[in-house]
């Protein structure tokens, strides 16, 4: 067995060899053949070089190698895509070289040179030579080359994100001459930012929405796409997408608090939201706070453009409005040469456009020029004149937008601060004009009317105002009066509220007393609400200084001024009204003094007229036929009365008549019921001679009385005769019932 495997070893070690053989043997062979193709190429390449020597020996017309060169120059030129480097001196020969420049060959120079010339100026600007890069950039044909611009810009900015506010500006620029190339830039903007938050992408993200954020602050962007960015980031929150809505805040937040206060305000509180949730990592919630604060102080350090860069006037600028649902083209092929078949009418229009545009820009800064050295000529000269010039040349802003503003500014300051010597703190950074400060002073007074109830925040912080300086009392005392006069369009929380402020201000002797002598309190010179108005008032001013030491104030002498209206003693009857009222409010101990006045004053008799003496004698001689006409009722019923109970008696002249034998003789139960009749009869007469004793008293006294009484009495009277008529008549009725049953 050992043998055999040995014996198979040495087969097997013998098949290899050969094997090995043969592959070397094949090798070299193929070595061989490819040497000799090689050798074959050579020949024939030489071979080509001579008959193309002795061709040209043979036939005379070589051409030079500088020829050569320059048409492959120029085939490379049409036909590569990124176009070869060409130094600019050799572009101008061949440009010189080419006579027809509607040729393919010129546009495709041209368009290179363009190109570079763009690139070159992009790549050159900065904050201190941005106005000398947009007059050169203005010379060359950015209408053809506006692809050419936006791509150089955006990808300037992608390579250097810190001078975005930069390049911005040359957009705004441009924009205001050309909109196309700010819509083009703003196209191509909101595509990346599709592509690169599809891609999650964060760099080129912040990069972008950086971009379109100081779009934003220049006004070439409107503020909708802003605000469609930050909803579409803090939508789902993550750690990245919140960097980038923080990022981008920084950068346009101080512009959308001027544009759209309620949209960045729905952003804060979802950024509030996220940051109370909690499941973002401490970074990023310590981003979040960061962003608050920023947010507290205003943008103090992230201003929205800063003054170098503030070129652009507001009504030059044209805003483009575009959303991130929109579909949009990023218009590639303009990145690329295409012939134009008009091209030179296009350069000379091109021209017209240029000419038109730096002429206006030289003639201003010419204008500018003038001005500056007239003014250092002739400074001391012409102060007057300019300032009549001014004046006559002024602007009048009929829409108050600076007045809104304020007003806006100051509530949004109120509404914000904790306690009122932080909000006095904040309105005094205002730096309030002259004019301003009767704003400051109604805001105040408008803010506490419009709460549900008295907020004593209010009370305090124009106390504040008020004790700092005294320009602001003034506005206060005025506001006063102008409220008085209009009290009654107010509701009555309204009206509540304001006497509760002004309550508080005397009493903290904010402002004068002096101020309540406009305050006239009488029948005629006071409405339901003024005197609601000042119920509440002085109900505030008693409760907090109590009736004493308001009493006290009341009676100081050097106030009497402030009081005359409120406590009159020209006319009793305003002197009775005065007390009426605020007995009727819970403080009759405010008007003794009135009283001991009122008692004091001699009465005095009113002479009566001769017309009222003639009255008087009507009325009289009325009474009295009335009178008459009841006595004689009177004894015309007792008569009848007296003439019923004698024919029933029975006389004896009724005993002798012809019909005696029929006479009906009265039973003892008849003479008693007779006898009570007359009884009754005899009450009657009674009561009726009281009821005259009533009507002579009553007569009386109505002649002493004043027409309101006179006017009473005769109602009564009537009132007391009716009652006579119907007690007559219900007796009279009564008694022939009686008289009847008894037949």
């Amino acid at each position: 067995m050992c043998f055999a495997l040995k014996s198979n070893r040495k087969a097997i070690e013998m098949s290899v060899k050969n094997m090995d053989s043969i592959g070397s043997t094949s090798r070299l062979s193929l070595k061989k053949t490819n040497n000799q193709e090689m050798n074959e190429k050579k020949k024939d390449s030489t071979s080509d070089v001579m008959t193309a020597n002795k061709k040209s020996t043979n036939s005379g017309d070589s051409e030079p190698s500088v020829k050569r060169s320059k048409q492959q120059e120029s085939m490379d030129i049409m036909h590569r895509t990124g176009g070869a480097y060409i130094p600019p001196a050799r572009l101008r020969l061949m440009q010189k070289d080419i006579t027809d420049k509607n040729s393919i060959e010129y546009q495709r120079i041209s368009w290179e040179a363009l190109k570079k010339s763009i690139n070159g100026l992009i790549n050159k600007v900065n904050v201190a030579n941005i106005a000398i890069i947009v007059r050169e950039l203005f010379k060359e044909n950015l209408i053809r080359g506006r692809g050419l611009l936006c791509r150089s810009v955006v990808a300037a900015q992608t390579a250097s994100p810190t001078f975005t506010h930069v390049y911005a500006t040359l957009i705004a620029i441009c924009n205001t001459k050309f909109p196309k190339i700010g819509e083009l830039v703003f196209k191509r903007l909101i595509i990346q930012f599709r592509k690169s938050f599809r891609r999650n992408d964060k760099q080129v993200c912040i990069t972008t929405t950086r971009f379109i954020a100081h779009l934003v602050n220049q006004q070439v962007a409107h503020e909708v796409v802003s605000l469609e960015i930050l909803t579409l980031l803090l939508e789902n929150a993550t750690n990245d997408s919140v960097e980038v809505a923080i990022a981008f805040l920084r950068e346009c937040g101080s512009k959308l608090e001027e544009l759209s206060r309620r949209g960045i305000s729905a952003i804060f509180d979802r950024l509030r939201f996220i940051l109370h949730e909690g499941q973002l990592d401490k970074r990023v919630q310590y981003m979040i706070e960061v962003m608050f604060a920023i947010r507290r102080d205003k943008y103090v350090d992230h201003p929205s453009v800063i003054a170098e860069l503030d070129l652009i006037e507001e009504s030059e600028q044209f805003t483009h409005l575009m959303t991130l649902d929109e579909p949009q083209d990023s218009e590639d092929k303009i990145n690329v040469f295409q012939f134009d078949n008009n091209f030179q009418d296009n350069e000379e229009k091109y021209k017209a456009i240029k000419k038109e545009i730096l002429d206006d820009e030289t003639t201003d800064d010419e204008d500018d020029d003038g001005e500056d050295s007239d003014d250092e000529d002739d400074e001391d000269d012409d102060e007057e004149g300019d300032g009549e010039a001014t004046d006559s040349n002024a602007i009048i802003d009929n829409t108050e937008t600076t007045l809104r503003t304020l007003r806006r500014d100051i509530y949004l300051t109120i509404q914000s601060s904790l306690d009122f010597e932080e909000c006095a703190h904040k309105l005094l950074k205002l730096e309030l004009k002259p004019g301003q400060v009767v704003e400051l002073c109604h805001m105040i007074v408008d803010c506490a009317a419009q709460q549900r109830t008295y907020m004593k925040f209010y009370g305090l912080l124009a106390q504040r105002f008020c004790s700092l300086n005294s320009d602001y009392a003034e506005p206060f005392a005025e506001i006063f009066k102008s409220c008085y006069d209009t009290i009654h369009r107010f509701e009555t929380n309204k009206l509540r509220n304001v006497a509760k402020l002004f309550a508080h201000l005397l009493i903290t002797d904010a402002i004068s007393w002096v101020v309540l002598s406009y305050i006239k309190l009488n029948e005629e010179d006071t409405t339901s609400s003024s005197r609601v108005f000042i119920k509440i008032l002085f109900q505030e001013l008693s409760e907090s200084m109590g009736l004493v030491k308001l009493n006290q104030r009341i009676k100081d002498p050097t106030l009497q001024e402030a009081f005359d209206g409120l406590f009159p003693r020209d006319d009793p009857r305003n002197t009775r009204f005065a007390i009426n009222f605020f007995t009727s409010i819970g403080l009759g101990g405010l008007t003794d003094d009135l009283r001991d006045h009122l008692k004091a004053i001699p009465k005095t008799v009113v002479p009566i007229t001769s017309t009222e003496m003639n009255s008087n004698k009507r009325r009289k001689s009325s009474i009295e036929s009335d009178s008459d006409s009841n006595g004689s009722d009177d004894n015309g019923s007792s008569a009848s009365t007296t003439s019923n109970s004698s024919s029933e008696s029975g006389s004896p002249s009724s005993s002798s008549s012809p019909s005696s034998s029929n006479t009906y003789k009265l039973s003892p139960k008849r003479n008693h019921r007779s006898s009570r009749h007359s009884h009754q009869n005899s009450k009657k007469q009674k009561s009726r001679e009281r009821h005259r004793k009533d009507k002579d008293n009553h007569h009386k006294s109505s002649k002493s009385s004043s027409k309101s009484s006179r006017r009473h009495l005769k109602q009564k009277e009537k009132q007391s005769k009716d009652k006579d008529r119907e007690y007559k008549s219900t007796k009279s009725s009564k008694t022939s019932r009686r008289h009847h049953n008894d037949r």
